[in-house]
């Protein structure tokens, strides 16, 4: 079987210059890093500023499983889909975290014969964008604990400091460390930790910010410890902001890239939807939508997750809305849902389809609230019981989405065209979209809402640390932000044993988190950690270098 490194390697890739002007980026509104990558220049953002907006289309899915579904797989194969209808569409996506590439996720880069190329400089360090991130969030770490240092004129309270560094990696070992140590020349002792640079506020600022200025005000306003009289202390009163923005002066520009069969792609940003709100940035969805008639874009995860995030926090800050929302799931992985293990999803089970299909149900509920048309995509494999694909269609039916198969990963955009239809259908019918919960509502009942409404919780709990990180937030007025819920990524509860659709469940918040710069407020559920290990087996270990310089085993 050829794999989806060997796929990429073999394709006929377009100078990137070719691929910009299909979409009329003119040469100088275009920034190339080698021959097949591009950032592209705020002059371009200016000229374009009073075009029309296309079409916007959202990519989810149900819960992950080990079956896989295959998200940005169908989000890359539905743009290539597009142009075979005759359809000018513009994929925006996020960029891979070397977390998930060498851990045991994998890259973000599609698969099959539905990818961004080149493959293997988008999941390692593409254009440097991860790095720079990383830089500035440590930039900041490193200031406020040289003001400590150097007298601690602000008189911040070493045990209420709330920045942490960070490392685009699974490291395990970095949860939790002491700083300081060796003696006065070294700084203060204290107690520090590292999250991965996905999950940094950092990096959610940086794909929600507008522009520059926009960029700068918001790393300003990071709230990164207390006084030891109570006070909030910001990056601001460490002078930070304007350091930090020099570092994201060329990672700011979204990156062009194109797919296999050539189509524009933009990728920035790439915050996890599980510990983050897990959208692309802000600044590349809106190109998208200057540059094409239809942007395709993605939510990290199910729909409970990132596509939540997307509806009430990114649309919310930009003022945009999806004219469609496109929602992924395998026969296989309702199957498993239904209690069937990984290896033993293949064979026909129409019995655990049954019983797992709720997990669908519930993702179509979850998007019909919203107001948006719903399409199903199935993302199908070559052996998929046509009785069970059946039964999927007619159940997608009756709970008033559409339905259609996919088969990008073996044909490319061929195999995306009756998707592709089916969501230009979509983007023409009625739309209501509205917000799941109103904006100036107290914080308890945006989280209640969620919980209930997208999760199914009966009610929501919160830990002593919670309440009081609650209260703190209040009093700094962050109570009327949007909420941005970190759990499991495999549940529709916080517990990622509870498959299909669990009902009755509590909800538990163990910490609140005030993202001032990026505008919202993370509640912590369950034991959801903001820096992954590596398994056991980590994707690291197949992964190599040949002589000649070719990469091998990256998928």
């Amino acid at each position: 079987m050829v794999t989806d490194i060997e796929i990429a390697q073999q394709a006929k890739l377009q100078p990137i210059t070719a691929v910009a002007s299909k979409l009329g980026i003119r040469e100088e509104e275009l920034e190339p890093y080698g021959r097949y990558k591009a950032k592209l220049d705020q002059s371009l953002f200016d000229r374009l500023q009073d075009r029309p907006n296309g079409k916007l289309v959202l990519v989810t899915a149900i819960n992950p499983t080990p079956a896989g579904e295959g998200k940005t797989t169908t989000s890359i194969g539905l743009g290539e889909a597009m142009g075979r209808i005759g359809k000018k569409a513009v994929i925006a996506l996020r960029e891979p975290s070397l977390g998930p590439v060498f851990g045991i996720k994998g890259g973000a880069a599609g698969g099959g014969y539905a990818q961004v190329v080149p493959m293997e400089d988008i999941n390692l360090h593409f254009t440097g964008d991860m790095h720079a991130i990383t830089a500035a969030n440590n930039l900041l770490c490193a200031m406020l604990d040289n003001h400590i240092h150097q007298g601690n004129a602000l008189h911040i309270d070493t045990r209420r400091i709330l920045i942490t560094r960070c490392m685009d990696m699974n490291d395990r070992a970095l949860r939790s460390v002491v700083v300081g140590l060796g003696g006065k020349p070294n700084g203060f002792v204290r107690e520090d930790g590292f999250c991965i640079t996905v999950a940094s506020e950092v990096m959610a600022i940086f794909c929600l910010a507008s522009d520059m200025h926009d960029l700068k005000e918001r790393l300003g306003r990071i709230l990164v410890a207390y006084s030891v009289e109570g006070k909030p202390i910001y990056a601001s009163d460490l002078h930070a902001q304007g350091a930090m923005a020099a570092l994201l002066k060329d990672a700011i520009n979204p990156n062009l890239v194109q797919t296999l069969e050539n189509t524009p792609a933009i990728m920035h940003g790439g915050p996890f939807a599980n510990i983050a709100h897990g959208c692309n940035s802000v600044r590349a969805t809106q190109i998208a939508l200057k540059l094409g008639d239809y942007c395709i874009t993605e939510a990290g995860f199910g729909s409970d997750l990132g596509a939540e995030k997307f509806l009430d926090i990114k649309c919310r800050l930009t003022g945009l809305h999806p004219s469609a929302i496109v929602l992924v799931a395998t026969d296989r992985a309702l199957k498993y849902n239904g209690g069937v293990s990984k290896t033993d999803t293949a064979a026909p089970n129409m019995e655990a389809l049954k019983k797992g299909i709720v997990n669908l149900g519930a993702h179509i509920d979850n998007m019909n609230q919203y107001g948006v048309p719903v399409v199903v995509a199935i993302n199908r494999f070559n052996n998929d019981p046509e009785e069970e694909l059946q039964y999927i269609g007619k159940y997608c039916h009756e709970r008033g989405a559409d339905f259609a198969l996919s088969e990008v990963f073996a044909k490319g955009g061929e195999g995306g065209i009756a998707v592709a239809e089916k969501v230009v259908k979509a983007c023409e019918q009625p739309n209501h979209f509205h917000f799941l919960y109103e904006g100036d509502s107290p914080l308890e009942d945006k989280i209640s809402r969620i919980a209930s409404e997208i999760y199914g919780a009966k009610d929501v709990v919160y830990t002593k640390k919670a309440k009081k990180a609650l209260k703190e937030i209040k009093t700094l007025g962050g109570d009327k932000l949007p909420v941005c819920i970190a759990k499991t990524q495999y549940s529709l509860s916080d517990d990622p044993s509870l498959l299909g659709r669990p009902h009755d469940f509590t909800l538990h918040i163990r910490d609140l988190k005030l993202s001032n710069g990026a505008g919202f407020v993370v509640a912590y559920a369950g034991n959801i950690m903001v820096m992954p290990g590596l398994p056991k087996s980590p994707a690291a270990e197949r992964i190599d270098v040949t002589d000649d310089g070719r990469i091998i085993g990256l998928f």
